[in-house]
């Protein structure tokens, strides 16, 4: 099974670095993958739709053939670090070809991601700049492949 983060956007600086980390020990414990794919020049008022459609068009293209599409979206249900996990573990059981977690620019994500999804994944009831949301949720994966294998990382309730 893969896993697949997308992203709109470069992460640059000390996030870069952290999301980088964190990529790295994802990779422990799953086939991983992450793309950042430009962002589109928002021309002026009333373009974030358009802005969202040709994001999007590049999120998808990023999705292997198979794997589900979990969108991160304002909307979305919160998961805690035992169910993101536990839907990793069963991903595994039914040998599914993979998940793309997908994360939209300023604008969102298109109508068409979100029709797409599987899941609609909420890091809290905050709005996050993408590149913050991709670091948390790049830590969860990591947390996952930890708790999945009983490893220590993890020191929430048993």
């Amino acid at each position: 099974m893969k896993l697949v983060v997308a992203s709109v956007g470069k992460a640059k600086g000390p996030i870069g670095d952290a999301i980088g980390e964190y990529e790295s020990r994802v990779r422990r414990y799953f086939a991983f993958d992450a793309h950042e794919v430009k962002e589109e020049q928002y021309r002026g008022r009333g373009d974030a739709a358009r802005v969202r459609d040709e994001e999007g068009k590049r999120l998808l293209a990023r999705v292997p053939p198979g794997a589900e599409i979990v969108a991160l979206h304002e909307t979305g249900k919160a998961w805690d670090s035992h169910k993101l996990a536990s839907y990793l573990a069963d991903l595994q059981v039914r040998s599914s070809p993979g998940v793309a977690f997908l994360i939209g620019g300023a604008y969102g994500l298109s109508d068409e991601i979100l029709s797409r999804a599987g899941h609609l994944l909420a890091l809290g009831s905050m709005t996050l700049p993408h590149e913050l949301a991709r670091l948390v949720l790049t830590e969860q994966l990591y947390r996952a492949g930890t708790i999945n294998r009983g490893e220590p990382y993890h020191k929430g309730r048993e």
